[in-house]
């Protein structure tokens, strides 16, 4: 049998290239930061107890695993923390929570809008005030135009029977007062908005003052809502919570002795 052998190479060379291969996967098992690596030969290290530098430290995967569960103690205690508020001040604490019963329930009512506008006696009286008076500015306005018609066709019909300076001033008056009716619309327009939402806050503020301190003096709920047929916030609520006609009743109530 012949054997070849690369006489260039060492006979043990097979066993070089298995302690390396050994070595490879020590360091892909346990890697080591290069800056230690480059270091390792220059001071001992004296974290994991290794005094001598000539021999490599053993204790390398142990501080490892020590350095690992510290991090995993930290950042547990960091959630713990986070999350259960430890640490606040009381006054921090308090912000998010919520106001509760004794017994930890949250009181909570609701007032059907539609409901109490409809039955409520002065939000109709304010309704048909603001009717009267867009009626009486509307009426207005129609009288304003019809006179300015009829004087306009009387001026057309018999102005040949003035004399010229008759003709001229009476030309200059009918010429400002379309001017005046054209914006006079507008203007009318504005009044009745403005009058509307004077009324509109005249309604609320009764309303929710009523509310205030009906449950200040109750001492019933922590919530009371609004819900509305159109645009209401709740797409559902127990009807049990529903006070509509207990606050109708004392609103109509109080209204009634402040209008004698």
């Amino acid at each position: 049998m012949e054997i070849t052998q690369d006489l260039n190479k060492p006979v043990d060379d097979n066993s070089v290239e298995l302690n390396n291969l050994k070595r490879e996967k020590r360091e892909e098992q346990y890697p080591v930061d290069p800056q230690l690596k480059e270091e390792k030969h220059d001071a001992p290290e004296s974290g994991c107890g290794c005094a001598n530098e000539k021999q490599p430290c053993k204790k390398k995967k142990c501080c490892h695993g020590v350095v690992t569960v510290l991090l995993i103690v930290a950042v547990a205690a960091l959630y713990v923390l986070h999350f259960t508020g430890i640490g606040c001040s009381k006054s921090q604490q308090s912000v998010a929570a919520p106001v509760v019963t004794g017994d930890g329930t949250l009181r909570v009512a609701y007032v059907n809008s539609d409901t109490l506008l409809a039955k409520y006696e002065y939000a109709r009286d304010l309704e048909q005030g603001l009717l009267d008076y867009k009626n009486s500015q509307e009426n207005s306005y129609r009288n304003q135009m019809a006179q300015f018609q009829k004087d306009y066709n009387d001026f057309l019909q018999n102005g040949d029977k003035l004399s010229l300076s008759q003709q001229q001033a009476k030309e200059n008056e009918l010429k400002q007062r379309a001017e005046r009716l054209s914006t006079l619309e507008a203007e009318l327009t504005m009044k009745i908005q403005s009058k509307q939402i004077d009324e509109n806050t005249k309604l609320l503020n009764a309303i929710f003052g009523f509310i205030k301190e009906y449950n200040e003096s109750h001492q019933q709920y922590d919530i009371i809502l609004r819900s509305t047929f159109n645009d209401s916030p709740t797409l559902y609520v127990n009807e049990a919570m529903d006070i509509t006609q207990e606050i109708i009743d004392g609103l109509n109530a109080e209204y009634k002795k402040v209008k004698k």
